[in-house]
């Protein structure tokens, strides 16, 4: 059985942080296309062949939960992995009510991701 290729969308807007974490889901078999805002995503939101969406919270100008909301009143089922430097209780409560697979809490562990993914095809 052939195996297929997992793409996920990671958006945020730290260009080291988009190189490390596409590094990192590259060299463990996945595909990703990042994005530095919310604003760019949407111009070229295609998640059809996405498996995820791994999403800052705090973003430049909209938020990853702001983006989550419009995705979800569009009818959008993709997973969503939210994470943030910037954490605390409302912030946690607010991710859990828009949707999320998970949480991470940045910097965060690369097998905590990778755990986070893989709860997916669960």
């Amino acid at each position: 059985m052939e195996k297929r290729q997992t793409v996920v969308i990671i958006i945020d807007d730290n260009s080291s942080f988009l190189k490390s974490v596409t590094r990192l889901l590259t060299v463990h078999g996945f595909t990703t296309r990042t994005f530095t805002s919310a604003e760019d995503f949407l111009e070229d939101s295609d998640l059809r062949a996405s498996a995820c969406l791994l999403l800052d919270i705090h973003l430049g100008g909209m938020s990853g939960i702001e983006l989550q909301r419009r995705l979800a009143a569009a009818g959008s089922k993709c997973p969503v992995i939210f994470m943030t430097a910037i954490d605390d209780e409302a912030t946690r409560k607010e991710a859990a009510e828009v949707g999320c697979i998970a949480y991470l809490r940045k910097p965060f562990a690369p097998q905590l991701l990778l755990d986070a993914i893989g709860k997916i095809d669960d």
